[in-house]
């Protein structure tokens, strides 16, 4: 019995459509059953979906802070209302585990939480008598249509990082979500909706390469907001900044965690394997490096390769109460593939796979696109898997002789999203907090990405643009200053009333 495939419309005006056309195949990664199939939509799609977030802007500029920000209330209401339905919709279509969905749909809401602050966040600054009797004011105004172009990897958080707050401010978007995991984008649209957004505010497009390159030419499109990988990133930055938009472009990493001979053993291996392993290893804020520092690495191997061999691996588009497992699979077959060969390549380069999660079989999904927790030693800064970025369930270790070799391993990385460190020494935390090259650090923190009220900050090649993604930088990003300097002449004042 072939299971009936889910709608995957595009909407434009406040109108839900589905094309004839080309389409590519959305999968469950559990079970590797096409479960939608994504339209290809391309310039007159995107052409068409600008056109109406410009025609919904002028009114919706118009519509009071407060006004947009009682709808985002009503949103969030609604996730949470749904809440186990969008969990579902993410792990079917990406293969999170269900408490990992949970976290995906959480930190996406938190985002809209920070959106329904938006008449606070919109304070302009005053200042009487700038000189003599003329005062200064700044208002903070929406720039018009904005758009935003999404990852595989958070179905629901990274497309909510994105528009609620840029609407929330007053202007009007075009997302192009991933063609991997657009159902979940779907669903949350269809509550905005609900919530009492005017047609024509948000719309989204479905497709590849020819939307991206329309929505970062189109003269109407004033600022676009992207999260990928780093070549991606680059030529997004340097493509719309060409053409006159605001850009602030997320890419890739390799995001280190040194681990100190004084480290809690038992709290750092848990931190080591939720940080390289969860979400299977397929988020830019994933732990792929470990940096034990002298004695650690004897401390820490044994049980970090128990910790690995230890985690279930399995479906993850059931329902509780079903038996979940610890880790869910990889994106697509062809992703799974890549990350194989990767393993292999360390191997034939001279690394000692310690942890083997090369032979994950799941006995009732064989068509799942499935990898196990593996954990690769001895590897060195020249290997391929020292350079690359894997995006999977693979922790490299790379043994130092001491922090100074640690930082400066983590800081000859091109990236510069996230590092961390374990120890109970303060100096060594300050330390290397002070020196590493990252935007965001965790001490004792495995996985130090940041809330909805602080900015998303990374560094070097895993950023390309000025104000980064999240908190009052975003707000900034989503606006522009206008200055207004006043002085008034004429009688006296009480001669005002008398006319």
């Amino acid at each position: 019995m072939t299971t009936p495939l889910t709608p995957c419309p595009h909407l434009i005006g406040g109108e839900w459509s589905t094309p004839s056309g080309a389409t590519t195949p959305v999968y469950n990664p559990s079970t590797g059953e096409v479960i939608a199939e994504c339209p290809v939509g391309g310039a007159a799609e995107i052409n068409a979906a600008v056109a109406a977030a410009a025609a919904a802007f002028p009114a919706w500029r118009e519509t009071p802070a407060v006004d947009r920000a009682r709808i985002f209330f009503r949103f969030r209401h609604l996730i949470e209302q749904n809440h186990d339905r969008l969990c579902l919709s993410v792990s079917r279509e990406h293969g999170k585990t269900l408490s990992e969905a949970r976290g995906d749909v959480h930190r996406g809401m938190e985002n809209v939480e920070y959106a329904c602050g938006i008449p606070s966040l919109l304070f302009g600054d005053t200042l009487e008598n700038l000189a003599r009797n003329v005062d200064c004011e700044t208002i903070v105004q929406p720039l018009g249509v904005c758009a935003g172009i999404t990852p595989f990897n958070f179905p629901a958080m990274v497309p909510l990082w994105m528009y609620p707050l840029a609407i929330a401010c007053g202007n009007t978007f075009v997302l192009k979500p991933s063609e991997k995991v657009p159902l979940t984008v779907i669903l949350l649209a269809q509550l905005l909706e609900q919530a009492g957004l005017p047609k024509g505010v948000l719309n989204i497009v479905h497709g590849g390469r020819p939307c991206v390159d329309a929505l970062l030419t189109h003269p109407q499109v004033k600022a676009i907001s992207f999260v990928g990988s780093t070549p991606i990133a680059k030529y997004i930055y340097e493509t719309g900044t060409r053409h006159g938009k605001r850009v602030q472009a997320n890419g890739g990493a390799k995001n280190y965690i040194v681990v100190m001979p004084d480290a809690d053993i038992a709290k750092t291996v848990e931190a080591l394997s939720t940080a390289a392993f969860g979400c299977a290893g397929e988020r830019c804020m994933a732990g792929s490096t470990a940096l034990p520092v002298g004695a650690a690495a004897e401390r820490l191997l044994p049980d970090l390769i128990a910790a690995a061999n230890a985690i279930k691996v399995g479906r993850t588009d059931r329902p509780a109460p079903a038996a979940q497992p610890d880790m869910g699979p990889v994106i697509t077959a062809a992703h799974r593939d890549r990350v194989l060969s990767l393993v292999a390549a360390s191997e034939s380069e001279g690394a000692k796979i310690i942890a083997d999660g090369r032979r994950a079989k799941i006995a009732d999904a064989p068509g799942g696109f499935y990898l196990g927790a593996t954990v690769v030693d001895g590897v060195h800064p020249d290997m391929t898997l020292a350079r690359e970025e894997v995006f999977g369930p693979v922790l490299n270790v790379m043994r130092m002789d001491d922090l100074d070799a640690a930082i400066a391993q983590a800081n000859a990385s091109a990236f510069g999203n996230g590092a961390a460190i374990f120890t109970n020494s303060g100096r060594a935390a300050r330390e290397f907090k002070h020196r590493v090259k990252a935007g965001m650090v965790g001490i004792n923190v495995g996985v130090p990405a940041t809330m909805a009220m602080f900015p998303f900050t990374g560094w070097d090649d895993s950023f390309f643009g000025d104000l980064h993604i999240q908190g009052k930088e975003a707000v900034q990003f989503y606006t522009q200053q206008k200055v207004v300097t006043s002085r008034w002449f004429g009688g006296d004042v009480g001669d005002v009333w008398k006319k």
